[in-house]
């Protein structure tokens, strides 16, 4: 049956002018209908009946297609198998043999009998893809039609540009929250397709489980490739190896890698057909030329948990060079030890997936966790929690054991030197703080009494707070610091109430105890209190002649976020901001992008998230 598309466009907010068009974005929508069907191909003429042969393992769509599949004169697959008065395809209108039996597997056969699962929701119960996400506007989410009425080329152009990491924590909260909201897809997108795009961005930034969220939104049915691709990569990442299972059984044919083979027998063994399973993985182990033996074996085991025995597979890691996210997926998922060699060489994929798996030890979650708490994917009180775990769990055992012992101290000690004391520990006594360190005693610097005892540690401990958006108890340091301090400047673009415009003379006493190489963190203030409105544009055009700061030159990037700003679209500025925003650290932005950056969110609504990302700034550079 060959499915119609309906793309719902509900009108809303302001059109973001595009003219001209950016160099970047996406070439025009291509149709989501698969071959044939705008345009039907003629009949084929009469042929001599086939030769037996067994039925089409699957009736669902070809890899990297979003229909059927379609042969080489256009006629879908599924047409062809309902021709001759829906006679078997089997071949020419009788009945297989025995030993044609005998050689179908148990889909093939289905087929055959008419006993394959299809979709069987009820039309009632259908849910619309006329708008997609996890958080609607009344929970925090952004308005539903943002994006209703821009074109669709710019948004997948900023989606697909953004290949994950942020230098901003903050910015990766905000990012986060836009592709998470319920929104309607842009023009000329359809819902699965705008819902696949923000699932493959929630997967580059390591936020599995929010994209596995959003393709959780749509019924399965309507998945494009792009859709389920995302989907299987966030459910192997969270080890939720057999949440893929509806797709395997439904919609099967759609991939034909070793991957998914593995994937599918895994799922038969949990739907009953664990001697199907077995028997087909051990002839992919002993095929030539198949998958890695490591790859089937691990399959073999997470089968054999359905019960028919196999978890008597000894896993063997001598012969394996590298991990892979199948690899790990799947021995964290059976709690089967990893050697350190190959998780000291794995990249960052590794670390965040690590930090949200229950099933794997505590310390290798916690220094998952430290990255994620760096990047944004952890807030605040999701590290704190880990490491009270670890205290619960060991005591003040190891190095984990050891900083639990000192948070625990930052938090409960009588004594505020005590408790300083303690967060400095937690610090290091590097020159520079690390930055999940920070955020780890956001909120135990949010109780140290703001005095002139603690004026000396005021900066790192605003700092501190400011990881979390405690910018309430930051404002109890305004009456300690002395205006042009390290600790002014967190405060003076951090604060949601500053009164007056900054003058010159404080900018200038900052910049005289800046010591970043090239007085960078004075270019970040700024450009923070440029983007905020919080300085004259006369002073904002002394200093940026006097650093050089060329905050006035505009690119094409620059105008559509400020546009998107002026015109109130939060959606399209935050997405445009993941696209200028992109690196590993601080180094790679310039204070012209994140005065447009701030600027373009202050208009928009999030005055929030653009005074922490500026104070972020500051203090991470």
């Amino acid at each position: 049956m060959i499915a119609r598309w309906k793309i719902a466009l509900s009108a809303g907010v302001a059109v973001v002018a595009l003219a001209p068009p950016l160099a970047w974005a996406g070439s025009n929508p291509q149709s989501l209908l698969p071959p044939g069907i705008a345009t039907p191909a003629p009949s084929p003429a009469p042929a001599p009946a086939p030769t037996p042969a067994p039925a089409p393992t699957d009736g669902g769509s070809a890899s990297g297609t979003d229909g059927e599949s379609s042969g080489a004169d256009g006629e879908s697959a599924e047409s062809r198998s309902a021709d001759s008065s829906g006679s078997s395809s089997a071949g020419g209108g009788r009945l297989p043999t025995l030993e044609e039996l005998e050689a179908l597997d148990t889909d093939e056969l289905d087929e055959l009998l008419g006993l394959k699962p299809k979709f069987d929701i009820p039309p009632a119960q259908r849910r619309a893809t006329t708008r997609v996400g996890i958080l609607a506007e009344d929970e925090g989410g952004l308005p539903a039609n943002s994006l209703a009425r821009q074109p669709q080329s710019l948004v997948r152009a900023s989606l697909t540009g953004t290949q994950g990491r942020l230098v901003s924590r903050w910015g990766h909260i905000a990012l986060r929250r836009a592709l998470a909201s319920r929104l309607a897809p842009p023009e000329g997108m359809s819902g699965p397709e705008f819902a696949g795009l923000r699932a493959q961005l929630l997967n580059r930034m390591g936020e599995f489980s929010a994209a596995r969220a959003i393709a959780q939104d749509v019924d399965i049915d309507a998945w494009n490739a792009r859709l389920a691709n995302a989907a299987i990569d966030a459910y192997i990442a969270t080890g939720d190896i057999v949440g893929a299972c509806p797709l395997a059984v439904l919609r099967g044919g759609y991939r034909d890698d070793s991957e998914w083979q593995m994937l599918r027998l895994i799922c038969s063994a949990y739907g009953g057909e664990a001697a199907r399973s077995r028997n087909e993985l051990l002839r992919m182990r002993e095929r030539e030329g198949g998958p890695d033996p490591i790859d089937v074996l691990l399959a073999q085991r997470f089968a054999g948990a359905a019960g028919l025995g196999n978890n008597s597979v000894n896993i063997e890691w001598d012969d394996v060079d590298e991990l892979t996210p199948w690899r790990y997926g799947l021995a964290s998922a059976l709690g089967i030890e990893i050697p350190d060699r190959l998780i000291d060489d794995a990249g960052p994929y590794y670390q965040r997936t690590a930090a949200s798996l229950p099933s794997l030890p505590l310390a290798l979650r916690v220094d998952g966790a430290r990255r994620a708490a760096r990047e944004g994917i952890f807030s605040a009180q999701a590290l704190i929690d880990l490491y009270s775990m670890a205290y619960a769990a060991s005591g003040t055992e190891g190095t984990v054991g050891t900083d639990a012992a000192q948070l625990r101290i930052a938090y409960v000690d009588s004594d505020p030197a005590l408790r300083v004391a303690a967060i400095r520990a937690l610090w290091g006594d590097g020159a520079s703080i690390p930055y999940d360190r920070q955020v780890l005693t956001a909120y135990a610097a949010a109780r140290i009494p703001a005095n002139d005892q603690f004026a000396a540690d005021a900066a790192p401990l605003i700092a501190s707070m400011l990881t979390a958006g405690l910018d309430l108890d930051a404002a109890r340091w305004r009456d300690v610091v002395e205006e042009g301090d390290p600790a002014w400047g967190l405060l003076a673009v951090g604060l949601p109430d500053a009164a007056g415009n900054i003058s010159t003379g404080a900018i200038d006493d900052f910049r005289d105890g800046d010591e970043s190489a090239g007085k960078t963190r004075t270019a970040f203030l700024v450009a923070g209190l440029a983007g905020l409105g919080r300085i004259s544009s006369g002073t904002r055009n002394s200093w940026n002649r006097e650093l050089d700061l060329d905050l006035g030159r505009e690119t094409r990037w620059s105008r559509m976020i400020s546009r998107a700003g002026e015109v109130q679209n939060a959606a399209l500025v935050t997405f445009l901001m993941g696209l200028g925003m992109q690196g590993d650290d601080w180094s790679r932005m310039t204070p012209r992008h994140l005065y447009h950056i701030v600027s373009a969110l202050r208009q928009s609504g999030m005055e929030a998230e653009a005074r922490m990302i500026a104070a972020e700034a500051i203090a991470r550079s």
